[in-house]
């Protein structure tokens, strides 16, 4: 399972009771209303905002570093990855409050996002395990700062841990880059309604 926004993978399990929530429409009519023939949205089942979401095609990141302490390679997977901003230059992904991997990742001065090519979509089903050794079988170098590059990936971007947010059953970490360069050309790993997928 990916980690990253539920709506577009199945990073966390659908509550057994659908959240309430309370959504404006994204049009009103005249006086404020809600567009003719449109009935205002006021509660979002859990797995329709996965199916709805679901539909917006990603790419897959591999999000790793080494354990203070140890030196083990650590990692997880997400496909709630974007650019933020080029000065500073910042990136940003989303992971769930569950992952018992992030809080040792957030520990490491530096982490390494892999953005993984359509042939590792096994290292990224291996990495989104749980338990046993994620990296078994899984080439990777060090980065500049000592974070695993993992051999195959389209790019990597070396960044640490600017700010988190708090965003509902997920957290918005924000990154700065300190190094990044392409590293392969194969096509990309897609994401798209719940499975994975690659350029046709």
């Amino acid at each position: 399972m990916l980690d990253g926004a539920a709506a577009a993978s199945p990073a966390t399990a659908p509550p057994t009771t659908a959240p309430r929530t309370t959504a404006p429409p994204t049009t009103a009519g005249p006086g404020g209303a809600a567009p003719s023939g449109a009935p205002p949205v006021t509660d979002i089942d859990a797995a329709r905002f996965r199916a709805v979401l679901g539909r917006f095609a990603t790419g897959v990141v591999a999000i790793t570093a080494l354990e203070p302490g140890t030196g083990s390679p650590l990692g997880l997977v997400a496909n709630s990855f974007t650019s933020v901003s080029l000065d500073p230059p910042l990136v940003a992904f989303c992971v769930a409050h569950t992952s018992t991997t992030w809080p040792r990742l957030r520990a490491a001065g530096r982490l390494c996002v892999n953005i993984l090519g359509e042939p590792q979509e096994d290292v990224s089903r291996r990495l989104a395990a749980r338990g046993a050794d994620k990296f078994a079988g899984i080439g990777w170098t060090g980065s500049p700062g000592g974070a695993p590059l993992l051999d195959g990936v389209l790019a990597w971007i070396e960044c640490s841990v600017e700010q988190e947010h708090a965003a509902g059953d997920h957290v918005i970490v924000v990154a700065r880059v300190h190094e990044l360069d392409k590293h392969g050309d194969d096509d990309p790993l897609i994401f798209y309604r719940g499975g994975y997928g690659g350029l046709a």
